[in-house]
């Protein structure tokens, strides 16, 4: 019997390397992404500043976002897919159709000046967001099963965002100068570091409710939306500043409050999951995969993160890593079967996702039974 790969039954793919297409859309992102930054480093003397101030918070709000993943997490190689996309072919391309549109249409129509309040009002919302747009809507194609819920969706439209953030960020802090680097710094980097993220966040969530939609307009209107929720945010954004300090108030508020409907969003999503585990796990009970205190501990981040504690503490990183693994793959089990239950997967596809999953619980739970302890008193759930 061949030995199981962990990483990869639970991405759900034969091996745990990337797909052809992964590897083509990271190397070509990339490619962008080096293009972006030389045109970048040309435009002014601080570009290592900029860069470096860029990259500065890159860290906190990386380790922000994936915080939400905790409970079920993304395969490494889509999450760097999204921040590459952003990062790299969204940026480049959004920078020539921009620069375009100002120089060939609204500055002769316009003037400089208005020409360019159009653009950042009207134009770079649609283009940018439609970019960043594009690798959610290639994920909704061809890694579906990858799109399990709301928080799924938010965190990939956040990672396109963030990169996009990023490298647009460099573009601003190197034409500020050394004079406006500072102020330039303390409006992006500081006061308004999520704005792309929170815009493409509203994408990623109409691409995840498309994913558990059945096929037809129940798949096309919440991407749709999500798109038209982001552009309007992107522009309201944009247009606050020439209007006045109330109105970049009232702007930065919404964001905030949108930014709390996401999180509430995400905490009610969590109250799912767990909830499916419930459901769906105990009747794997016969087959030795779960027992009761099993179910207990999965339906509790406090409790899954304690029995990792335990089982490290007796047993090192290995058996942590199965355990890990074990409450991973129980979690993907009992997601498949909201997909067979609404028709997303059929009979064929549900049993042979199923089987390796089975076959890692049982596999990992050999290793953890007898260093964990169930009955050790549990922490609160901040979940």
């Amino acid at each position: 019997m061949p030995a199981l790969d962990p990483r990869a039954i639970l991405d759900g793919r034969p091996t745990r390397r990337p797909s052809v297409g992964a590897i083509v859309t990271i190397a070509v992102s990339s490619a962008c992404l080096l293009a972006a930054l030389v045109v970048t480093s040309a435009e002014g003397p601080t570009f290592l500043e900029g860069l470096f101030l860029a990259v500065l918070p890159l860290p906190l709000l990386l380790a922000g976002i994936l915080a939400l993943d905790r409970l079920e997490p993304e395969p490494p190689d889509a999450l760097v897919l999204a921040f590459l996309w952003g990062a790299g072919v969204s940026v480049l391309v959004a920078m020539g159709i921009n620069t375009a549109g100002l120089t060939l249409l609204w500055t002769p129509l316009l003037g400089e000046e208005e020409g360019f309040v159009v653009t950042a009002v009207l134009t770079a919302p649609v283009i940018e967001e439609t970019l960043k747009a594009l690798v959610l809507v290639g994920m909704l194609w061809f890694r579906r099963h990858e799109l399990n819920g709301p928080t799924d969706g938010i965190i990939y439209g956040s990672m396109v965002g963030l990169g996009f953030a990023t490298v647009e960020n460099i573009h601003y802090y190197t034409v500020a100068g050394a004079d406006g680097l500072a102020a330039t710094f303390v409006a992006r980097g500081l006061l308004s570091p999520l704005v792309h993220p929170l815009c493409t966040s509203l994408t990623g969530l109409g691409i995840a409710t498309a994913a558990l939609a059945p096929r037809g307009w129940a798949r096309v209107w919440p991407v749709l939306l999500g798109l038209l929720g982001a552009m309007t945010y992107h522009a309201l954004w944009n247009g606050a500043a020439s209007l006045g300090l109330e109105a970049v108030t009232a702007v930065y508020l919404l964001g905030l409050a949108i930014v709390v409907g996401l999180l509430v969003v995400v905490r009610h999503d969590r109250a799912r999951i767990v909830a499916l585990v419930g459901e769906h796990l105990p009747r794997y009970g016969a087959v030795g995969a779960v027992t009761l205190p099993d179910v207990v501990m999965l339906t509790s981040l406090a409790r899954r993160r304690q029995a990792r504690a335990q089982v490290r503490a007796a047993g090192g990183p290995g058996p942590a890593r199965a355990m890990r693994d074990y409450q991973q793959a129980a979690t993907e089990l009992a997601m498949l079967h909201r997909r067979l239950d609404r028709g997303l997967v059929d009979q064929a596809a549900f049993e042979r996702q199923r089987g390796p999953l089975l076959a890692l619980m049982l596999a990992a739970r050999k290793v953890v039974t007898p260093l964990w302890r169930p009955d050790a008193p549990p922490r609160s759930d901040p979940a």
